[in-house]
């Protein structure tokens, strides 16, 4: 992600580990990604759409509580370095420019995580 655009922090409680955990946020026009600081899950995103006339939030509640805060990142439409509302949901990302509301709107595409979540060991002989 050589673009910059929204590189931020924000502290919530993490849909895998449900760890209240700062989660990574960064967004750019190609992709936006989500990583938990606690257990390492990635949700990856891509775009959907962008709108310059977009009203609202289009990111519906889903199964998990929605996310939603500001930072500062320049727009791609106007070129102002200022605040964009982000919306994020279990299945979809949404960026809004404060000033010309210029909105991206991504769609959950997948998600990995960075560690495994079985401790235990296997009971299977070792590899030769």
């Amino acid at each position: 992600m050589s673009e910059r655009f929204i590189f931020t922090r924000n502290r919530t409680r993490c849909y895998h580990c449900g760890e209240e955990a700062d989660q990574i946020v960064k967004a750019v026009s190609a992709q936006a990604q989500v990583i938990c600081s606690a257990c390492g899950a990635t949700r990856i995103f891509i775009p959907r759409f962008e709108n310059t006339g977009a009203v609202g939030t289009c990111t519906p509640i889903g199964r998990y509580d929605l996310w939603t805060f500001e930072d500062d990142g320049r727009c791609k439409n106007c070129g102002v370095t200022g605040p964009h509302a982000l919306a994020i949901g279990c299945n979809q990302f949404t960026t809004r420019c404060r000033n010309c509301n210029y909105t991206h709107f991504y769609r959950f595409n997948l998600e990995y995580m960075a560690r495994c979540p079985i401790d235990e060991e296997v009971s299977a002989p070792p590899a030769p």
